[in-house]
């Protein structure tokens, strides 16, 4: 089902609960039993536009295939004859709970994939005791998300050092007021880059909560800082007391400048190859990440290709606290809303449970380097 991008407030206005009409609602028809069928799924209803402008990376996408693939290099080595009967997945992420080591990354404005937006992914996360990065180009309010998260919903707020520093100053304060855990600040994305999704044009009922005061024909000259430096995220700290966690490191030296300026943690990350490409699958760069900072009290996640609950088994395996998961969970909301969002969390929290069991790792703390190997022979589709 294409529709042009005028048509996209026509879609949300016919289905006024956000949901599809019967005849293509999935739910009618089969189950979802994976990740990738909520994803089929939404590119045979979401508006065209809609649909490129989350699933597309910049071309010609090599970074954004890889990021799948690059899994299939790395294989298990399970340990039978051990006791899994009973199976503990809780973890922290900077001192904070959460039910199992899923959380879902910072990706912008979720009404476009359902009316609920943010809100519908909060109420999930909180349900199942995980959390979220509230991306800066968020749809529903702060305030609004926190209130939907609580009280067993880690929230974090996702940031970037705009070109006008009173809009940072104004989400740090949001942060702060509304029980935000951490900032996450994505340092990857210094220039406008117009991918294929470039052309976008967001329906005038569709806001961008944190800009509302700023028109979107200004919005990038408002946001774009292409003199960003290790200086800005001091400044961040002056003005902060909250945790701050970097997202796009993926090298070594860069991790090992991070603990010169008090980085709680990092989010190996390539932004789902959507800015430069040809950088390598974050799942290739983990480990020379979490090897830099090794000895240290920072915290390591990765986000970019995570579909299946083995996924996350490498990761942790390789050295990630946790992991996040983006284009999955909106999915899941073009798919149902909230229990759409929710049955995503649920589908990989229990391929993952099911991955420690067969692996005999009744603990996170059982699932170690030796765990897996990287097979070489293999060579992934680019």
């Amino acid at each position: 089902m294409h529709m042009s991008f005028l048509s996209v407030r026509a879609y949300h206005m016919r289905n006024a609960l956000g949901r599809l009409p019967l005849n293509l609602n999935m739910a009618s028809q089969h189950k979802p039993v994976c990740l990738k069928d909520f994803e089929e799924h939404a590119r045979l209803v979401l508006p065209d536009p809609v649909y490129r402008y989350y699933s597309h990376g910049f071309y010609p996408e090599q970074t954004l295939r890889d990021n799948e693939e690059a899994f299939k290099r790395y294989r298990l080595r399970p340990r039978l004859l051990r006791d899994v009967s009973k199976r503990d997945m809780r973890t922290t992420m900077l001192g904070q709970d959460i039910a199992f080591p899923i959380a879902v990354a910072p990706t912008s404005m979720h009404c476009l994939a359902h009316n609920d937006g943010e809100l519908a992914t909060a109420r999930a996360v909180g349900s199942v005791g995980t959390g979220m990065i509230l991306s800066a180009g968020t749809n529903s309010t702060m305030e609004d998300v926190a209130a939907a998260l609580f009280p067993n919903g880690l929230r974090w707020a996702q940031l970037y050092i705009f070109k006008d520093l009173s809009l940072v100053r104004r989400i740090v304060k949001k942060a702060e007021t509304n029980g935000y855990g951490a900032l996450v600040v994505t340092i990857d994305y210094p220039v406008s880059n117009k991918g294929p999704w470039g052309s976008l044009r967001i329906p005038p009922h569709i806001k961008m909560a944190n800009f509302a005061d700023v028109e979107l024909s200004r919005l990038s000259s408002v946001v774009i800082n292409e003199s960003v430096t290790w200086k800005d995220i001091d400044w961040l700290h002056s003005i902060t007391s909250l945790p701050i966690v970097l997202k796009g490191i993926r090298t070594g030296e860069m991790a090992r400048e991070a603990l010169n300026h008090n980085i709680a943690g990092i989010v190996v990350s390539n932004t789902g190859g959507r800015n430069l490409d040809g950088l390598p699958a974050t799942i290739d760069a983990l480990s020379e990440v979490v090897e830099a900072v090794r000895g240290s009290c920072m915290e390591v996640y990765l986000d970019g290709g995570v579909r299946t609950g083995t996924d996350v088994l490498k990761a942790l395996a390789l050295g990630a606290r946790a992991v996040f998961i983006g284009r999955p969970i909106i999915w899941g909301l073009a798919y149902d809303g909230e229990a759409g969002a929710r049955t995503v969390l649920e589908i990989i929290r229990d391929e993952f449970s099911l991955a420690m069991a067969l692996s005999g790792c009744p603990k996170l703390s059982d699932i170690t380097p030796d765990l897996v190997i990287r097979d070489l022979r293999y060579s992934a589709k680019l």
